[in-house]
């Protein structure tokens, strides 16, 4: 009742809102739209000592920045910056998004290095923390300066290594998309070694050598992959053409590699053309793909004029948000922290929503954030859901349960990319369950939901939440899904015909004892949970890791759960015990009491499984 309340109200709102072409947010003219103070733009045309400082200028600011509130969106315009002799060489810190603007990542060249580094903090330098910070549609032609940048090395790090290599030491959230890479790409900042924790690469094409290192886990699909170095815990590899073997088992690199992609859709992106002509282009859909979706010169798809797009800041209205998306605009969001009185409301099909800089939604008064109707087509990407300081319900509910007939058109599919969640770390918040998939023929590609186990308000009983994703439609399909710490289970799957293709868990780490924790008479919470009443389920390369950091021995019975039924099929799954020297307890079974225990016995050593039943 709550959602049909909603979708009346932004249609009241949509009535009462009279749209003008001066109205505030929206685009004025196809060739200059106003995208806000924190996108930058930058041209060929300009001085590579005034792009360099501008780029140093927000690393030097968003570099440390992991919950702070700025946000910022770099674009480059089609041309070439940089040269083998005088490298563009920067930093991609947090919260920041690097982008070409041309219509094929060929038209904007960077020759330089863009380096994500460990932070180093007490002696101790890694990148676990290296979150939220994408970089997409160029071509980066690896080219290092002829010595370290003056913010190389980080105080800690071996200053012999800084500038041999592009050194890209990212974690979860910070998705690599439509870039075409010349020359070595570390996934790792092996100056400092510590530890890295899985990424994303699409669309790509990794033409020299990538190291995957100490990476302990990552997703590749679509992509061109010429040497990939090794595996640690997890790797998966979906239609991506060069990719390594399968191997996946004790002794081998953990491998879980499938030749095609069965269904995707790649995300969509802001372009401009030689005539100063702004769109949004949104590539097909595609069917049983391989390698990037440019290979053969250019992408199939839709360019649609900015004008058709509504562009909200912070200090947008929601009332003028929910009425330019009821009278028929897209959407951009702009860089910054939303705080909203009422949800985004998307209630029309094929609806763009496309955030810029990682905008930041926060609901106010316990609301869910965002709520789409059940029709097919709608597309929402580069988001963070931050939960407010009262309990929301969920933060983006996708389609409205038992109305999802409107969405069984799978040539029109709901498309959710790059959509981050959390609950507490940057301020308290609290939520029963980050996402909620009720939609028919949908594709998660790139999502991480945190509950947060570090930052601000964090605790077994402030920043409380059950479940991170639930997913009621059938024929839903997740490429890279991360969902980590939450207190009951991390994912429900309840549809039919579903399909995840690599999980990242880790489980709560704050359980203050094993009576807080229990699941009936079971110890401990499933991580991934597929319902009695599932009948088709495919599940690729699973990792459950634990972490219980009280002080208290701590037990899961089980990572995965499984109906028994004949059609709900696993490959490659795991569990790994992380750190004895500070944790206790563990995961007694893989999947419904098989496969053995990941315990102080075993640290660090992933307990495989490599097919269930």
């Amino acid at each position: 009742m709550a959602t049909r309340l909603t979708l009346a109200a932004a249609a009241l709102a949509a009535a009462a809102f009279l749209l003008t072409p001066a109205a505030p947010g929206l685009a004025r003219g196809a060739a200059a739209p106003d995208l806000g103070p924190n996108v930058v733009l930058l041209s060929p045309s300009m001085a590579q000592s005034d792009v360099q400082a501008k780029l140093d200028a927000i690393s030097a600011q968003q570099v440390p920045n992991q919950f702070g509130t700025q946000r910022y969106a770099v674009f480059f315009e089609p041309g070439t910056y940089g040269s083998a002799a005088s490298p563009l060489d920067f930093q991609l810190g947090y919260y920041t998004q690097v982008a070409g603007l041309g219509a094929s990542p060929g038209d904007v060249v960077i020759n330089g290095a863009i380096n994500v580094f460990n932070q180093c903090s007490g002696g101790a330098c890694e990148g676990l923390e290296n979150f939220w910070r994408s970089l997409s549609n160029l071509t980066l032609n690896v080219n290092l300066p002829s010595s370290p940048p003056a913010y190389a090395p980080n105080p800690g790090e071996d200053p012999g290594c800084m500038n041999t290599n592009d050194l890209f030491a990212v974690s979860q959230a910070s998705p690599v998309r439509r870039v075409i890479v010349n020359g070595n790409f570390f996934l790792q900042d092996y100056c400092g070694q510590g530890y890295v924790s899985g990424g994303f690469f699409a669309d790509d094409e990794l033409n020299g050598f990538t190291c995957n290192c100490g990476q302990q886990q990552w997703f590749t699909r679509n992509s061109n992959v010429a040497n990939w170095s090794n595996g640690v815990w997890n790797q998966v590899f979906v239609g991506d053409k060069g990719a390594p073997a399968a191997s996946f088992g004790p002794g081998t690199n953990q491998y879980t590699t499938l030749p095609t992609t069965p269904v995707s859709e790649e995300e969509p992106f802001l372009t401009t053309d030689a005539g100063g002509s702004w769109s949004v282009f949104v590539p097909a859909v595609q069917h049983n793909s391989a390698g990037p979706s440019y290979a053969g010169g250019s992408t199939a798809g839709t360019s649609i004029p900015i004008k058709k797009f509504f562009i909200a800041g912070p200090s947008t209205s929601i009332v003028a948000i929910d009425a330019a998306l009821a009278l028929g605009k897209n959407l951009i969001l702009t860089p910054g922290v939303y705080d909203l009185k009422a949800p985004i409301v998307v209630s029309r099909q094929d609806t763009i929503v496309l955030g810029l800089g990682f905008p930041t939604l926060v609901p106010e008064h316990g609301l869910v954030a965002m709520q789409t109707a059940s029709v097919p087509g709608i597309k929402v990407s580069g988001i963070i859901f931050d939960a407010g300081a009262k309990s929301s319900p969920t933060l983006l509910d996708v389609g409205v349960p038992f109305l999802t007939g409107g969405t069984r058109d799978a040539s029109d599919p709901t498309l959710l990319q790059d959509l981050f969640f959390r609950v507490g770390g940057a301020t308290a918040g609290k939520a029963a369950t980050c996402l909620v998939v009720n939609s028919d023929n949908a594709i998660l590609d790139d999502t991480w939901i945190w509950r947060a186990d570090h930052g601000n308000g964090v605790g077994w009983t402030s920043n409380t939440a059950d479940t991170g994703l639930i997913v009621n439609g059938d024929n839903v399909t997740a490429y890279g899904l991360a969902v980590e710490h939450f207190q009951k289970n991390e994912v429900v799957w309840n549809g039919q015909n579903g399909a995840v293709y690599f999980f990242q868990n880790e489980m709560p780490y704050d359980p203050p004892s094993q009576s807080a924790w229990m699941s009936g008479s079971a110890n401990g919470y499933p991580a991934f949970a597929v319902s009695p009443k599932v009948t088709s389920f495919q599940g690729y390369g699973m990792g459950s890791y634990s972490f219980f950091n009280q002080g208290v021995d701590i037990h899961a019975s089980e990572a995965f759960s499984s109906p028994g039924a004949a059609g709900v099929q696993w490959h490659d799954l795991l569990t790994v015990f992380l750190d004895p020297t500070h944790g206790s307890g563990g995961i007694d079974s893989v999947i419904d009491g098989v496969g053995g225990s990941s315990t102080a016995a075993n640290p660090s050593v992933p307990v495989d499984v490599l097919s269930y039943p």
